[in-house]
């Protein structure tokens, strides 16, 4: 893969990209930060002005956080679950979306052994049973017949996406997450058809993509968000991660890599890098669990040293083993770290905190703003998850 920009990118950094079956007004996409903004599985008026807010501070496209197939592949009992409850809210969110120019995208997937059965009120699944020390409870192993049911429910879940408006969507299939965690060595021990080998633990990632690709066809854009490593000893590492993404290539099953990093389950700083947020995150779940995190956190939440673009030196060695498009994620802050990645062969960058920071900082950008954001990686955003995802050095905005 050469690291100059394709012909048809064009010369303009922030011009029109071709995302798949779509064309985006320009290669920035917020990336997915889960906003605790649904109710009862429902849209609400938060949820969208949370996203109209994005759309209008010029990103090519915004991605809804996220999804869940199934009513157990949940990590919150408000999250929204793909059923008809929740179709006319949806169209509304991605109609207000599409009046400010930017296309929506929709995170699809099955939280697994993230799940948190107190809110759910049903089991977590998981590829063999693991005590999760967050929820103080032991997964349940997922069956055949669990994990058929579950390949299924993602081709639903993307073709009730294309019937609501959405123009992509994200499967996630990273940070342990149901299919994450089935790639990973630590926390698959299987002997059947879905363990041992790369390619059993692949099996239930690859499934998942084909059956949406052959849910929707190509009438949206199909990204895969996967792990590149899952920072913990025993995990998915790099040189298996650049099989998987070289066989979800060849299955022809999505338009686009987003490459990430880390376990929600077991090392969550490994993504993010920079401060971890421990004093806040004890406030913001009370007692008497707020102690054990005051204690017990720096085991949990350990901090990594933060610095601009700091996925590239992997997502490079997965951007020269495919030629599909892909978008770098991970410390992109500024007009000059979009021309880097796209110098580095990627056609596409997703932001995240700097754009909770600063809403309106791609529209900045596009008129020839060469600032970097004025986030600086606290990670506080991280505990404003349990009431409604923010920037807290900002006045929390209206709605």
């Amino acid at each position: 893969m050469s690291a100059e920009p394709s012909a048809e990118l064009g010369s303009d950094l922030f011009g029109p990209v071709r995302l798949g079956p779509i064309t985006l007004r320009n290669r920035v996409i917020k990336a997915a930060t889960y906003e605790n903004a649904a109710r009862r599985g429902e849209v609400t008026d938060r949820l969208v002005d949370f996203h109209v807010r994005h759309a209008r501070g010029g990103v090519g496209m915004t991605t809804v956080a996220y999804c869940a197939v199934a009513p157990e592949g949940r990590t919150d009992g408000h999250q929204i679950v793909w059923r008809d409850e929740a179709r006319s809210g949806l169209i509304r969110l991605t109609e207000a979306v599409h009046a400010e120019g930017a296309a929506i995208s929709a995170q699809i997937g099955h939280s697994g052994p993230v799940g948190d059965p107190r809110a759910t009120k049903m089991k977590a699944l998981s590829p063999t049973p693991y005590f999760n020390p967050q929820a103080f409870t032991r997964t349940k192993q997922a069956s055949r017949q669990d994990l058929a049911r579950i390949v299924a429910q993602h081709g639903a879940a993307a073709t009730m996406a294309v019937e609501t408006g959405f123009d992509a969507v994200e499967v996630h299939i990273g940070h342990n997450y149901l299919a994450s965690s089935f790639l990973s060595p630590k926390l698959n021990k299987r002997t059947d058809e879905y363990g041992g080998s790369l390619e059993n633990r692949a099996r239930v990632a690859r499934d998942c993509l084909r059956a949406v690709r052959d849910a929707v066809g190509d009438r949206i854009a199909i990204i895969a968000k996967m792990n590149m490593t899952d920072g913990v000893p025993g995990g998915l590492w790099l040189d298996e991660s650049l099989q998987v993404a070289t066989w979800i290539e060849q299955d022809g099953s999505v338009d686009a890599l987003e490459m990430t990093e880390g376990s929600s389950l077991l090392n969550p700083m490994y993504l993010f890098r920079g401060e971890a947020p421990i004093a806040e995150f004890a406030k913001a779940v009370g007692e008497p669990v707020g102690t054990a995190v005051r204690l017990v956190g720096k085991r949990f939440l350990r901090e990594y040293p933060y610095e601009d673009l700091y996925l590239l030196e992997n997502a490079r060695q997965v951007r020269a083993a495919v030629r599909l498009p892909m978008i770098l994620l991970g410390g992109v802050t500024s007009a000059q770290g979009v021309r880097t990645a796209v110098e580095h062969g990627f056609e596409f960058v997703a932001m995240g905190r700097a754009l909770l920071r600063e809403p309106d900082l791609v529209a900045r950008m596009v008129a020839g703003s060469e600032g970097r954001s004025l986030c600086i990686h606290c990670n506080r955003c991280m505990a404003t998850i349990y009431g409604g995802t923010r920037c807290v050095l900002v006045a929390p905005a209206d709605g």
